[in-house]
């Protein structure tokens, strides 16, 4: 008895130790999360612990501690875990909003306009960089030339990358310093555009390295405030985790700086650009979590083809609209190999960026001949998977194959996607549920700056298939739509996951991170539209707010410890 009694102290100290370690509590919220089997879990108050992790899920009959260092009211808002974006490009983000962004430009005058304007307005600066350009949104036929760039800006050196980074749009100017000739061969994996003979102004895939190279590289400062900017814009719109797709030396510096000053607010998954940069960064094997698990470099970022709109995708069959194109495989086949064995040698998980349906079928491939010799839990990951032939899709959910998707591609792409393939070659297009369906893993995200980094647009999508406009009515392969539960998952824990982040982040459930984000919307509830118009209130990283709209932070807020 006198034991027993023992215990029952023991036990009776141990909950109350945990009840003082009480730090605050967010109530009065709609309260939504996602359970191991995937169904929704609603709570109304999140108990946060000194540690910034998940304390406890407050339903209606739970009585909160009474000692708290702070206590918030939610005033109903909706409350899920943070988003997590699966495929990013952290440092490009911000940089657009540093640079010349040409993405919301419909035409080919508007754009030549907007440079002008542009370098009008930066005297100052070398070269006119900038990104975001769609020839197939400005109804042009074709691809811009240097020529008509010259028109613009001739005395200066102009480089423009396209909306999905895989091709660049150089003026005279920036070709005679890149010494680029009518004699200048297209390196492997590349393509350069010649009309009459001698190049346009326009590069495909590999041979953007020609000019790239040539640009004066970002300082170390410029890449600091690059950083802040893409935190501001993600947490802006709830994300609270991003997964960086092709993390240089340089970059992987900025974010280490951040974190040493202590102003690394975002959760970063780090997939290092190609096996140099892997080295360079980690080592011989993954980085430790860092920063309160906020920064880790886990794996490695390898293209395998381009992508359709500059017709760098790795086809099976020509392009529709351009008979005796493939595309472009970056790789030869025992290339890809032998690159994702160096990776799995060391213990790094690889993430091969795969369009079309050649090169997703070669991922495919690869994954399989490799699994048997390293069969630990490897998550292989492939990267878009935007093209798949149906017969492939069984073979994705193979060895755990996790596709990395984007859906707002499929919104934005439909009517080049047609134009590409053709309306036979469609079966297997951004095809969510069938891979859902054959037992596959869907890990969703943005490909900021390709797309904005908007989590709500690509939710919307995924259930509807129908764009901003509700068009086409009923959704483009309405058979691909997926529920809204698998959605959120994909965004939530099927993203954390795909990182092995599952312990950290990805649902609100005790001893996770306590990531979070108050919203006007209930994603279960509302329609499309709705969705996609979702505003964000407070976006909480580690039980500290990051983003409140309109307001401060909580590292400026929360010293008072005041009620909220």
């Amino acid at each position: 008895m006198k034991i027993a009694s023992a215990w029952v102290a023991a036990l009776a100290m141990v909950a109350g130790a945990s009840a003082a370690l009480a730090d605050g509590l967010v109530d009065n919220v709609n309260g939504i999360t996602l359970d191991a089997e995937g169904k929704v879990v609603r709570f109304r108050g999140l108990l946060i612990d000194r540690e910034g992790k998940v304390a406890q899920l407050l339903t209606a009959k739970d009585k909160p501690p009474k000692q708290l260092d702070f206590r918030m009211d939610g005033r109903g808002m909706t409350m899920l875990p943070g988003l997590i974006d699966a495929h990013a490009h952290v440092h490009a983000l911000g940089f657009t909003a540093m640079t010349l962004d040409l993405a919301n430009t419909t035409s080919l005058d508007e754009a030549l306009s907007a440079i002008r304007d542009y370098a009008a307005k930066h005297p100052e600066r070398r070269w006119i960089i900038g990104r975001g350009w769609n020839q197939e949104k400005w109804g042009l036929g074709r691809f811009p030339t240097a020529a008509e760039l010259d028109s613009a800006v001739p005395d200066r050196p102009v480089w423009l990358q396209r909306i999905d980074g895989h091709a660049g749009w150089a003026n005279s100017k920036a070709m005679e310093l890149a010494g680029i000739v009518p004699a200048t061969k297209s390196p492997p994996g590349g393509r350069i555009e010649a009309v009459g003979g001698k190049p346009s102004g326009l590069f495909v895939d590999g041979a953007m390295e020609l000019v790239d190279r040539h640009v004066p590289a970002p300082r170390a400062a410029e890449r600091d405030v690059a950083l802040g900017e893409a935190q501001k814009a993600l947490h802006a719109r709830g994300v609270t985790a991003v997964a960086d797709m092709g993390t240089t030396i340089d970059e992987w510096q900025s974010f280490r700086r951040a974190g040493d000053e202590g102003w690394l607010t975002m959760r970063i998954f780090s997939y290092a650009g190609g096996v140099d940069n892997m080295v360079a960064i980690a080592g011989p094997k993954p980085t430790p979590w860092l920063y309160g698990d906020r920064l880790r470099m886990g794996g490695v970022k390898l293209y395998l083809d381009g992508a359709l709109g500059s017709r760098g995708a790795w086809l099976k069959k020509p392009y529709a609209d351009a008979p005796g194109q493939f595309g472009l495989p970056f790789l030869a086949n025992a290339q890809l190999r032998n690159l994702m064995v160096r990776a799995a040698m060391d213990g790094f998980q690889t993430a091969v960026h795969a369009i079309g349906d050649a090169a997703n079928d070669d991922a495919i491939s690869a994954v399989e001949e490799l699994a048997d010799t390293y069969p630990q839990d490897r998550r292989w990951r492939i990267e878009h998977v935007q093209i798949v032939d149906p017969a492939d899709i069984p073979r994705l959910a193979k060895h755990g194959i996790i596709a990395s998707m984007q859906p707002v591609h499929q919104t934005s792409d439909r009517l080049m996607a047609e134009a590409r393939l053709g309306p036979d070659r469609l079966a297997g297009a951004y095809a969510w549920n069938s891979i859902l369906k054959a037992g596959g893993r869907l890990a969703f995200g943005s490909d900021a700056p390709v797309e904005l980094p908007d989590p709500f647009a690509g939710l919307a999508a995924a259930i509807s298939r129908e764009d901003e406009k509700g068009q086409p009515f009923g959704g483009w392969l309405p058979a691909e739509r997926i529920t809204r539960e698998a959605a959120l998952a994909a965004y939530t824990s099927g993203a954390a996951r795909a990182s092995f982040a599952e312990t950290k982040v990805g649902a609100l459930q005790p001893g996770l991170r306590a990531d979070f984000i108050l919203i006007d919307t209930d994603p279960m509830l509302s329609s499309p539209s709705q969705i996609r118009n979702t505003i964000v209130e407070e976006t909480w990283v580690g039980g500290q707010r990051a983003y409140k709209r309109g307001g401060t932070s909580a590292a400026q807020d929360r010293s008072t410890g005041e009620s909220r």
